[in-house]
């Protein structure tokens, strides 16, 4: 039997969360040496993730933060809930975003490579795989700039950690209203922040879309322009977040909402795990 302590034992499970018949074995494997345990657990664990490779992420967390003018919004994921809700998944989730924000990343390639606990952030994402046992990848990451900040992480299960996250980027001083903003992005879930930044190629497709459907319906030809802008107006309101109405009250358009409070947004992010 090789020679090592309790305390071996204890420290290799504290070092990599490993289980007590996988810290043993490597430990026996390892003759007692507490850095070749190590190894050995490591490149078990990478052998795993390269399994995992092809494996859907469907559950995860997302997490935000502000740093001066930017506040950065990240996706997290796992397959499975179970590992989504876990210590040490919250806790890497936190520790990427740390490390993206310090680096200032705008796009996950450049969160992968920002340098995190002696390596990079993709190191750290893949070491802590092989500890979970699944495959774990940050899926998105989005940037807002802003005078201010309103981040809004919403759970859709209270023992699961935020599912919903939106940063929304404005200026004035009306606080309360930015937040309610950002609930209402997390409901209503708006792709562009005003009409004018709907690509014209997805308008005119909605155009074509909606003058096919009138013409089969058949609405009489002189009426056809203004019930195809009535058309296009709802899609507006679908898609642009200043057109939409708002959410604790539909009897007033967010734009409106937004010019009663003195707030004007320059930009958001809204991401939901596996959507």
């Amino acid at each position: 039997m090789a020679d090592f302590s309790l305390a071996d034992l204890k420290t290799l499970r504290e070092r990599l969360g490993t289980g007590m018949v996988d810290s043993k074995n490597a430990l026996v494997e390892a003759g007692g040496d507490l850095e070749k345990a190590t190894e050995i657990l490591r490149l078990k664990g990478a052998k795993s993730n390269a399994k995992r490779a092809d494996r859907s992420t469907s559950e995860g967390l997302v997490a935000a933060k502000e740093s001066g003018n930017t506040a950065t919004l990240i996706e997290l994921a796992s397959e499975t809930d179970f590992v989504a809700k876990n210590d040490k998944f919250v806790a890497l989730a936190d520790s990427v975003l740390d490390a993206a924000v310090a680096a200032g990343a705008t796009s996950v390639e450049e969160a992968l490579a920002a340098p995190a606990a002696g390596g990079t952030v993709a190191d750290l994402i893949s070491n802590e795989a092989a500890i979970l046992g699944e495959k774990i990848e940050l899926r998105r990451l989005a940037v807002v700039t802003g005078d201010a900040f309103a981040i809004y992480l919403h759970k859709t299960s209270k023992d699961l950690p935020p599912q919903v996250g939106v940063v929304v980027g404005y200026t004035g001083s009306d606080a309360d209203t930015a937040r309610s903003i950002a609930q209402h992005i997390s409901f209503a879930n708006p792709e562009f922040l005003a009409r004018e930044d709907v690509p014209a190629e997805a308008v005119e497709n909605e155009r074509r879309i909606v003058e096919e459907i009138s013409r089969g319906e058949g609405k009489p030809e002189a009426a056809l322009p203004k019930i195809i802008e009535g058309r296009l107006g709802a899609y507006y309101k679908q898609v642009a977040l200043l057109e939409q109405d708002y959410a604790k009250d539909n009897k007033q358009q967010v734009k409106k909402v937004l010019a009663d409070a003195g707030v004007t947004v320059s930009g958001f992010a809204r991401f939901k795990v596996g959507a």
